[in-house]
């Protein structure tokens, strides 16, 4: 601990080393990364190259140590390197680290994900988010036999074509393609609408009234920063598509054992038909899954007509991981210390906006919270973009100089573990106050 005190007491951040390595991954990784966000292009300047973690701290290849709050973008709820957590894994390695065949691990982890989320009666592993979403969309389009889906603006749902949409030239018009490579036939098929704008998703049910298989939807927004729901807007998205015989959706791949031992769902008691998880699920190792009641998911393979498939689904390591780590969130009071660890970096990061006198609100769902650079409520993607990124860009590496590593971007959540602790938080307002002062001008 005490190389780690050290490590964040100093502002003298030297990374020769990084960015050797980081000089070397561009010459052999697209861009030097494995996930865009990774190379700091939000930013600017040489991206982390991590060494090691354990708790609430990364260690850079030049043995500089900070507070972590990308936490593996929220996998890591217990946080790095969990005693338990490495002690399970070793042993299940020593026992075989993939079967491509089924193991008591899968039905144990899925009893446990129905137990926090009693819509999902049944339960399908897969690798990641973008296969549970694309998987829980072709399965919605199956089951209602429409092709029409309607995401947020926004809204981050994976890489698979049918999210890579943005709207066209009106609320109910069809999207175009967002991305090189993406069909506009598929695109089409998307059609996309602000966030908590119940209105616009009306006008594109009466634009399109049999056609739409799927409304989906981050129950609290954290891909365009965080953004919670406004009152009612879920529910009456839920009477919305049973209205209109269209499934809904909810993508808890960050809010899924985030928020509460379940979801955005069990918060804010709204059942939709189908949901899609990962990160926590996994313990910090590659799992994701989708579930819904046993009629919907009873439609996919082997009982259904419904293809998926993957090798690594339900792979021994990911579940035992998972399993650990749900039992650990499943002890009494665990989400009320996380709450106040929440609320108190919240409060602190307020306080030290208006000690700046820098225009700034904090938007907070639980353990998920942003610093949008902006003096306006944020509501929906529109609002968010018009957060300063430039003075973002200012901030993230003044706090990076003081050693509290944030998601480098302004459009990504910031995320408490319980591995921080409140000297940790602490910390982090004091280099917030400094950060802010420094950038103040």
């Amino acid at each position: 601990m005490s190389e780690a005190r050290s490590a964040i007491n100093s502002a003298d951040r030297k990374r020769p080393r990084s960015q050797e390595i980081f000089d070397r991954a561009r010459e052999i990784l697209v861009g030097g990364v494995d996930s865009p966000v990774r190379a700091f292009g939000a930013v600017g300047g040489t991206p982390i190259v991590v060494d090691r973690a354990a708790g609430c701290r990364l260690w850079d290849a030049d043995g500089n140590a900070y507070l972590d709050y990308v936490c593996s973008w929220g996998a890591l709820i217990l946080g790095h390197a969990h005693a338990e957590i490495v002690a399970a894994l070793a042993e299940q390695a020593a026992r075989g680290t993939s079967y491509g065949m089924t193991t008591e691990l899968e039905v144990e982890l899925a009893t446990m994900v129905r137990r926090g989320l009693p819509s999902c009666e049944r339960v399908r592993f897969v690798c990641s988010g973008t296969e549970a979403t694309m998987s829980a969309v072709r399965l919605a389009r199956a089951a209602t036999g429409r092709d029409l889906i309607v995401k947020f603006e926004g809204g981050y749902h994976g890489h698979g074509d049918s999210f890579l949409s943005k709207a066209g030239s009106g609320l109910a018009t069809f999207g175009i393609a967002a991305s090189p490579g993406v069909p506009q036939a598929i695109a089409a098929l998307t059609l996309d609408a602000p966030y908590n704008d119940l209105a616009a998703v009306e006008r594109i049910f009466h634009a399109h009234p049999d056609g739409i298989a799927a409304v989906i939807v981050e129950p609290v927004a954290a891909n365009m920063g965080v953004v919670p729901p406004a009152a009612d807007f879920l529910r009456g998205l839920r009477e919305l598509t049973r209205r209109h015989g269209a499934l809904l959706i909810f993508d808890e791949v960050i809010t899924g054992f985030r928020l509460c031992f379940g979801g955005a769902q069990t918060l804010f008691g709204i059942e939709p038909d189908l949901t899609t998880l990962g990160k926590i699920i996994g313990g910090g190792l590659p799992v994701a899954a989708y579930g819904g009641s046993r009629d919907l998911m009873e439609l996919v393979a082997p009982l259904g007509p419904v293809y998926q498939a993957g090798t690594l689904s339900g792979n021994p390591l990911a579940m035992r991981a998972g399993v650990e780590t749900l039992r650990k969130l499943a002890a009494p009071g665990f989400y009320d210390a996380l709450e106040r660890k929440s609320n108190r970096l919240a409060d602190g990061i307020r306080d030290a906006l208006a000690q700046a006198k820098i225009p700034g609100r904090v938007e907070r769902a639980g353990s998920l919270l942003t610093l949008f650079f902006s003096g306006d409520p944020v509501r929906n993607y529109e609002d968010a973009k018009r957060s300063e990124t430039r003075r973002f860009a200012a901030f993230f590496h003044q706090m990076l100089q003081r050693s509290v590593f944030l998601a480098p971007s302004q459009f990504e959540a910031l995320f408490v573990s319980a591995a921080h602790e409140d000297e940790d938080l602490d910390r982090t307002i004091a280099a917030c106050r400094e950060a802010l002062a420094a950038i103040a001008g």
